[in-house]
């Protein structure tokens, strides 16, 4: 584990490294496309040829390259990598990432090179299961873009430096865990959100709030069915639950509507190891137009981390919809942030665990809002924990915000209230949940105790007393008593410092004797 740590720590050094020293280019949330995408088509590329030449060539003591100038042999290759679960496409040794290095180090590299290999490597899962996978994955990466340059000759400059940047990296993939380039990745998918300015939120999930939210969902679990994020991002959450249960996760389902971090997700899904059966991304609004066949599963674990207070339309064949119908109200066409729990609840199986992060709002906003929030804990007995998180630990945003736990079947009729909000690192740009601050909030979830200033387990009853408003003062007082006041000593100093400005007052009067001047009264 700890010459794991360490060869982690010195791929990110060398993959931020690498990021810095391209910024000038153009800005962080443009460049990530182009050096995300070429760290995943070089993983593609040495994944495929190590597992081809292990798995399938070592016997007759042949490299990919010669397999391919045997057209028997090439055959008999290309279906056994397109049927292996772990690739499910092939790349033509040409086109391969260490063909194109060799082609710039020879000088005979342009950018319609990288074009061809990329539309070749997809081109290679039409007709196969991993078609859906594989398609549209490098659309991000744009090589025709002005960005890059104004002409071809600029732009295939630009593109073999971060080629060549990209091969300098050691990604060990023989050496170590997957999931130490894939954990990388995710890291470096961090530093881009942390460095990309108000939409990073959009695509990425902070580390600790992952943590805690898979944790929880997982409490008491060594494997689980499928696992499903409706609104999933650069796929964190997903892999974060998976990964908590040692893999040991059915397959991972998840929806996401911007077309780049859709791709993200499912380049993040393939480098954490995920093989392309075991992971199902959608890119579509989920409210809007959800996944035919996600809305036939039941899921036991759900996690989502949605757009605070998105708009969506509200539209009243919403009232006939399953998810939103038994409440008699739509979320507000301005918030959206209960239309997504009510969509989760929905799909959460009876054994299953939900965590979402939302605004704190929707602990106590009224009108549609309230009448949802009450179908869920007084009809349904839904809602079992609100854990209220630090201001500033999200990217894109410094408000504050809250976890929400839900399960359908609680053994339990009551609700626990924990107020995190005080407890965190001050860093310079952003606050941090450090371990010791996680493993409390999870601790404290699964004991299911109360804390003095710190949690609370409040009983129907008591939610009912406050109109059902789950604003977590209201049951976690964490107000700190001053000091008593003395005011005997106050007198004195009151006393005291009368005292000092008479004695300031008679020496300026002196003063402005002398000068002729009107004195102080």
């Amino acid at each position: 584990m700890v010459k794991q740590a360490e060869q982690q720590q010195a791929l990110q050094k060398q993959l931020w490294a690498m990021a810095n020293d391209l910024r000038g280019n153009m800005d962080a949330s443009s460049f990530k496309d182009y050096i995300l995408g070429l760290i995943f088509f070089r993983y593609l590329s040495e994944n495929l040829t190590y597992i081809a030449e292990e798995k399938y060539l070592k016997e007759d003591g042949i490299t990919y390259q010669e397999a391919w100038n045997d057209e028997d042999i090439k055959e008999a290759l290309k279906e056994e990598l397109l049927q292996n679960s772990e690739l499910g496409y092939f790349i033509e040794p040409e086109y391969l990432y260490s063909s194109l290095v060799e082609k710039i180090q020879e000088g005979r590299f342009d950018i319609s090179m990288l074009d061809k290999a990329v539309k070749h490597l997809e081109a290679s899962t039409v007709g196969q299961d991993s078609q859906d996978d594989f398609e549209g994955l490098f659309d991000d990466m744009v090589l025709d873009s002005s960005k890059l340059g104004r002409g071809e000759a600029e732009r295939s400059k630009l593109i073999s430096k971060i080629i060549l940047k990209v091969n300098d990296i050691d990604f060990m993939l023989q050496d170590s865990d997957i999931d130490i380039l894939g954990d990388a990745y995710e890291y470096l998918i961090g530093q881009f959100a942390a460095n990309a300015g108000k939409k990073a939120g959009e695509f990425y999930t902070p580390q600790a709030v992952s943590e805690i939210m898979a944790r929880i969902v997982t409490l008491g679990k060594t494997k689980l069915r499928d696992v499903y994020d409706p609104t999933c991002g650069s796929g964190s959450l997903l892999l974060r639950v998976r990964k908590m249960v040692d893999e040991k996760a059915g397959k991972l389902y998840g929806q996401e509507k911007e077309p780049t971090t859709y791709n993200l997700a499912r380049m993040n899904m393939l480098l954490h190891g995920v093989p392309y059966y075991r992971f199902d991304i959608e890119n579509n609004d989920t409210l809007e137009y959800p996944n035919e066949d996600h809305m036939t599963k039941k899921f036991e674990a759900i996690v989502a981390n949605p757009p605070y207070s998105a708009k969506w339309t509200a539209s009243d064949k919403f009232l006939d919809d399953e998810r939103f119908s038994g409440y008699g109200k739509l979320a507000p066409k301005s918030k959206a942030d209960y239309a997504f729990v009510q969509h989760m609840i929905h799909l959460l199986a009876d054994d299953g665990t939900m965590a979402v992060v939302l605004p704190h709002g929707v602990l106590f906003r009224g009108a549609a809002e309230e009448t949802i929030r009450k179908y869920l804990i007084k009809d349904k007995n839904y809602l079992d924990a609100v854990i209220g998180l630090p201001a500033n630990i999200f990217f894109g945003t410094s408000i504050p915000t809250t976890i929400l736990i839900f399960k359908k079947c609680k053994e339990n009729k009551d609700i626990l209230f924990i107020d995190a909000s005080n407890e965190y690192e001050k860093n310079k740009n952003k606050n941090a949940l450090l371990n010791e601050h996680i493993d409390k909030i999870v601790d404290t979830y699964e004991k299911r105790e109360a804390i003095d200033k710190y949690s609370y387990v409040a009983s129907l009853d008591e939610i009912k007393e406050n109109d059902y408003n789950l604003n977590i003062p209201r049951y976690v007082d964490t107000f700190e008593e001053e000091e008593p006041i003395d005011l005997d000593q106050v007198r004195k100093d009151l006393d005291s410092t009368n005292q000092e400005i008479e004695e300031i007052k008679a020496e300026i009067n002196k003063y402005l004797r002398e000068l002729d001047e009107p004195e102080i009264k």
